[in-house]
């Protein structure tokens, strides 16, 4: 979500010094699967909303400055009333 991108944050723990974000990209690339940050621009340009925790970003030390354009800073509450008049809506 970071303006630096997803090619700079690990995939996950098994991420073995940037080995396992380039095989996971690898394969993404050879079974034809978009990559992260063209899946991110596609679900923002659709019009999906993109909602990030308030309280996560502040135990993470996160400024909203950080963020890529089209990303919005909520709370639970905030989460709560839009999904409630949603078609659908996935928490992560």
């Amino acid at each position: 979500m970071m303006p630096r991108g997803s090619n700079k944050l690990p995939l996950s723990r098994m991420n073995m010094g940037g080995l396992g974000a380039r095989m996971i990209r690898g394969i993404m690339k050879r079974r034809e699967v978009a990559a992260i940050e063209e899946m991110m621009a596609a679900a923002i340009r659709d019009g999906v909303n993109i909602v990030v925790c308030q309280m996560s970003m502040e135990l993470m030390g996160l400024r909203r400055e950080e963020l890529i354009d089209g990303i919005q800073v909520g709370g639970v509450a905030a989460y709560l009333e839009v999904s409630e008049h949603a078609d659908s809506d996935l928490f992560i």
